[in-house]
């Protein structure tokens, strides 16, 4: 089995293209969360932005949703995998933690650069997820563990 995540430049601008062409279509930000994970009725998305989310393979670029249940992520693009018979299969990156499974969060900022935040999930076992994002996403994170 083949792995790829986005191998090139192009391949990461059609993916943004394609995601932002999404959200265009499919009535805003709010609309798309709920087409891509499962919304409860009670469930309303926080915050959002674009983000990395780090990986062994390096990272991911998407949209990381926040809401009142769940952390969510979903990648700009697909994994690219071939299939048994040979062809290609396309899955789309998403992560989604639920709100009771976080343990912790953990802000940093890049010293080099100081407007990157990298962010350091943690859920109950023990499970990190590391987010890159260019706004103040984590102080939204924070208020989402009080509630």
């Amino acid at each position: 089995m083949r792995l790829s995540l986005g191998p090139n430049f192009s391949e990461t601008v059609k993916g943004k293209l394609s995601l932002w062409a999404r959200i265009l279509q499919g009535g805003g930000v709010e609309k798309v969360f709920k087409q891509i994970f499962i919304v409860g009725e009670t469930e309303k998305l926080l915050k959002s932005c674009q983000c990395y989310l780090s990986t062994t393979a390096g990272p991911i670029s998407g949209m990381l949703f926040i809401s009142n249940e769940k952390i969510a992520f979903s990648s700009d693009g697909s994994l690219a995998f071939c299939s048994a018979n040979g062809g290609l299969v396309r899955i789309p990156n998403k992560v989604l933690i639920p709100i009771w499974k976080l343990n912790r969060i953990n802000p940093s900022v890049n010293v080099n650069k100081p407007t990157q935040k990298y962010i350091q999930l943690v859920t109950v076992d023990n499970f990190e997820f590391w987010f890159l994002a260019y706004t103040k996403i984590s102080i939204s994170m924070k208020n989402v563990l009080r509630t």
